[in-house]
């Protein structure tokens, strides 16, 4: 199966695909952390290359409902956010999971099909995550684990804290892989 993981530096999910045989590319517009197939680019410019499933990380900057004290300083950002995720929502792929914190998105389009946690996925923590889905099935938890703390939310102010929270637990990008 052909898979794009838009919009992941973190190569991750990525790695979790071909780990099982799987043709899959990362696409974003910084390197990838972990080296493999990687596009470094514009996802938008590669939507229509055959690819069977997309996994899609749009940037939540302006969408998250965490940083909605922001919102009426961010208007045009914010309309560019909702357009680039839909774009992607509606692209000619068979299956796509569009991943994305609580956000604006729930009301703007519709509401998510599952809400994950990586707690459910061998990892201690609490990180509502939600999931659009299409022509996929609910990702079914793997191993739900005690000990949850919100780490993310926590997070020291610094130059990468965006990269840190943005990043897909390995244990969710491996149930993805073995149920996708």
């Amino acid at each position: 199966m052909r898979v794009l993981v838009a919009c992941e530096f973190s190569g991750l999910v990525r790695e979790a695909f071909a780990a099982k045989g799987h043709d899959a590319w990362s696409c974003d517009l910084l390197d990838t952390e972990i080296p493999g197939q990687h596009i470094k680019g514009d996802v938008l410019d590669i939507l229509n290359d055959g690819w069977d499933l997309m996994i899609a990380h749009p940037p939540c900057t302006h969408l998250a409902v965490s940083g909605a004290r922001w919102f009426k300083n961010k208007q045009r950002e914010q309309i560019e956010a909702i357009e680039f995720f839909m774009r992607l929502a509606n692209c000619n792929i068979p299956r796509i999971c569009i991943e994305n914190p609580i956000s604006i998105m729930s009301t703007k389009w519709r509401k998510p099909d599952q809400i994950i946690q990586p707690w459910q996925f061998g990892h201690g923590e609490t990180k509502a995550t939600c999931l659009w889905l299409k022509n996929l099935p609910l990702l079914q938890p793997t191993n739900v684990v005690e000990g949850r703390e919100a780490r993310v939310h926590k997070m020291s102010p610094g130059p990468d804290r965006w990269k840190e929270r943005s990043r897909t637990y390995t244990g969710v990008a491996e149930a993805m892989a073995q149920q996708w």
